[in-house]
């Protein structure tokens, strides 16, 4: 806590090399954002969208290279909370966490939301919240039976995420080469025109860059294992591998879907990907996609559900949440059920959400999710700047990364049909730093108290 220079817990148990922390970020990073969302990013501002993924990877890679020389130079347990409490105090550090574990609450929303809709392929007439439900109630029964070996079960979904996109990628090659048939108009299309490349202009491609970033969500998630490195020197070299890899992955299988279907195809029901292959006559493609995916993303999160669990009881030790959040059933594998019952809460909410506004409810809330996410990544720059005293090209970096974010942020504003997103992250953020400055106020006067008792 505070500047005290204490060894960290987590920098005695270094046992990952440098590549394969590269390869856990690729599995942690890929999700449901990408499998679905890039379908609205596509919609919102056509093939110009691989443009948008280019310039939140170059984002992503300036919140990353910060956080990961924060954790060189100062490995901790709480990671960007921690750096965010160290640079700006007390209120800065509850914000952090808090905004960090609404963001997550929404996020598993989301991927609650896309896994109903995917799962629509097979189930056209189930009604969302029904498959919301039953996807919700899956995941606790994994968290409250998890095993130990859901760890490794982990591992081998995030290479089968990862391996349904390589399929993609070489049958769209093989489509466009011709060496599958099917397609009803021949060849590659590619936009020729300032029209064709962006549709909806500049303001479109404003807008879609939150899916963009989305997309790349979990980076801050690979800032806290970078802790378990061999050499924590390493972190910024970990990073910058498992990004190019991301980058090329995104970048390479947009590109093919955008040139295999008009913009206009694709929407928010399913995946661009099955979409893009529905001129050819594969038709075992798009139900072991589609079942990759929903096996993947209900991983990602039952994954997600344990981590704000267990954040939660971080935040409680650390005096920033209720001690009731700290308390974990012995009996029952030492499970902080407390905890569990607030998160389990915030999935509920995102099922009567889904009752409630079955038409637009994804948009809204990965909207919400993405940029409650891009807050933090903006607190990760921001204490960068102050807890490493940023000089030169640092400095520079740091001040594009801010633009970045902010423009990314500020871009949900142009699409109407996302605003009421950009509101409800809005309220949760002011909610947040409301509480933040008043318990920041009673631990200040507990403070000032304390000498006049003795």
């Amino acid at each position: 806590m505070g500047n005290s220079k204490q060894p960290s817990k987590a920098a005695k148990k270094g046992n990952l090399a440098w590549w394969q922390l590269s390869l856990v970020g690729v599995g942690c990073t890929i999700g449901t954002g990408y499998f679905l969302g890039s379908g609205i990013g596509i919609k919102t501002t056509g093939p110009s969208i691989v443009f948008s993924f280019l310039i939140a990877a170059i984002g992503t890679y300036i919140v990353f290279h910060a956080l990961a020389k924060m954790t060189a130079d100062d490995p901790r347990e709480g990671s960007f909370c921690y750096y965010a409490k160290k640079a700006y105090g007390n209120w800065a550090g509850f914000s952090c966490g808090w905004n960090y574990w609404c963001s997550n609450i929404l996020i598993m929303g989301s991927q609650l939301t896309a896994l109903s809709i995917l799962t629509k392929f097979w189930f056209q007439n189930a009604p969302l919240w029904v498959m919301a439900a039953v996807y919700a109630s899956l995941a606790i029964i994994v968290v409250l039976f998890g095993t130990k070996g859901f760890d490794k079960v982990e591992n081998i979904l995030a290479v089968v995420k990862t391996a349904a996109i390589v399929m993609f990628i070489v049958l769209a090659f093989c489509a466009l080469s011709g060496w599958i048939n099917g397609r009803h108009g021949g060849g590659v299309r590619l936009p020729d025109t300032y029209g064709e490349f962006l549709p909806h202009g500049l303001m479109g491609f404003w807008a879609s860059l939150i899916y963009a970033f989305y997309a790349f969500g979990g980076i801050e998630v690979i800032g806290l294992m970078a802790m378990q490195l061999k050499n924590k020197d390493d972190a910024p070299k970990s990073g910058s591998i498992m990004l190019v890899l991301l980058t090329i992955i995104y970048v390479l299988s947009l590109g093919l879907t955008v040139t295999m279907e008009p913009y206009t195809a694709f929407n928010d029901k399913e995946s661009p990907f099955v979409k893009a292959m529905d001129d050819y006559h594969l038709t075992f493609f798009p139900h072991v996609f589609n079942g990759a995916i929903i096996i993947a993303g209900f991983s990602t999160m039952t994954a997600s559900l344990f981590g704000v669990t267990n954040l939660l009881v971080t935040l409680s030790d650390d005096g920033d949440a209720p001690k009731l959040f700290e308390k974990k059933i012995k009996k029952w594998k030492n499970l902080p059920l407390p905890s569990l019952a607030l998160a389990t809460a915030g999935l509920v909410l995102s099922i009567i959400t889904a009752l409630l506004l079955p038409g637009k409810i994804y948009e809204y809330i990965t909207t919400a999710a993405g940029i409650l996410l891009l807050m933090n990544w903006l607190f990760i720059i921001l204490s960068a700047m102050r807890v490493l005293k940023m000089k030169g090209s640092d400095k520079i970096m740091g001040y594009i990364g801010m633009v970045v974010l902010l423009l990314s942020i500020s871009g949900t504003l142009a699409e109407k049909e996302i605003r009421p997103g950009f509101y409800a992250s809005l309220i949760v953020m002011i909610f947040i730093i409301a509480i933040a400055i008043l318990v920041n106020r009673k631990k200040n006067r507990r403070q000032a108290d304390s000498p006049a008792l003795e």
